[in-house]
């Protein structure tokens, strides 16, 4: 790929993206727990929070605390718990960050998850992962243009690697978040995007033929949260959109499941939600904020 054609995220977007971290660290699936209630032994013991956020106190039943500080998950246990019991002291300890992860992928030494005590930023990140290849086989594509930083189901920035290596734009060294996936592929990727409510998000290479429902199925399929009558297509490149059912898109139309080029995004909205309107506005090629930047063209460091 021409390296003057790839696509970078703007400076403003990227300055919202690198908003500070949340204040106090927020507890997430796997995280392990002690729960201590004084005087209360059959009451106290360890619990892991659930892929749902969930833990389940005895006598009182499951209470979600995923996404919670640890005050504010003090504050429901013993709420939940003085239902049951008068003014119940409650103590909790994290005992395991679990949850306090990213995942990294792509052309560094150790791809994989990196857990972490305090977030690091883009190249501590890459340090941790081993670095870039230097060596070896493949080591002719060692140098890499660009990297992505996907947070969340719906936001992603691109920036050029090069520029940050170089030392010649701090702006580019972000300040990651618990759950963000960095992705470095090879200079001559040909990249299309799952966002929104699918089971695995980020960037996929596209390979030839490659329609929606092979990206769907690399994906992992539809989240349960995942509308399955909001199926979008967005083609960047063309300021275009199409939305299907997935009923209608496992039917043998061909029309319908279409193949797929460069820089094409399938997003799933929430059943609950309805984001789709809101991603299409995003894309519009005038406004300068956007989730996805396959519009804009040159350098992040200009």
């Amino acid at each position: 790929m021409n390296e003057k054609n790839l696509s970078y995220t703007t400076a403003a977007a990227l300055a919202a993206f690198n908003s500070p971290p949340p204040p106090t660290y927020e507890l997430g699936s796997g995280d392990m727990l002690n729960i201590t209630v004084w005087s209360r032994p059959e009451l106290s013991g360890e619990h892991v929070v659930g892929p749902d956020g969930y833990i389940s106190l005895p006598v009182a039943g499951p209470i979600k605390i995923g996404g919670l500080g640890r005050e504010e998950s003090h504050e429901l246990v013993r709420n939940a718990l003085a239902q049951y019991y008068e003014a119940p002291q409650v103590n909790i300890e994290v005992t395991d960050y679990v949850s306090n992860q990213i995942l990294i992928l792509g052309r560094v030494t150790n791809p994989g998850a990196l857990q972490f005590i305090n977030p690091p930023t883009l190249l501590e990140a890459i340090t941790l992962a081993g670095g870039l290849p230097v060596g070896g086989m493949g080591s002719e594509k060692a140098t890499l243009t660009r990297c992505a930083v996907f947070r969340g189901r719906d936001r992603v920035v691109w920036l050029s690697l090069k520029d940050l290596l170089a030392g010649r734009n701090l702006a580019l060294n972000l300040q990651l978040r618990a759950g963000d996936l960095v992705y470095i592929p090879d200079a001559d990727d040909q990249l299309v995007y799952a966002l929104g409510q699918v089971n695995t998000p980020g960037a996929y290479n596209l390979s030839p033929e490659m329609t929606l429902l092979d990206v769907i199925s690399r994906a992992g399929g539809l989240t349960e949260d995942g509308d399955p009558n909001q199926v979008t297509l967005v083609r960047p490149s063309e300021n275009a959109s199409m939305t299907v059912r997935m009923s209608d898109l496992l039917s043998p139309d061909p029309q319908l499941n279409v193949s797929l080029s460069q820089g094409d995004v399938l997003y799933v909205p929430s059943s609950r939600l309805g984001r789709v309107g809101y991603l299409m506005r995003q894309i519009n090629p005038i406004t300068s904020f956007l989730i996805f930047t396959q519009t804009f063209t040159g350098s992040s460091s200009d």
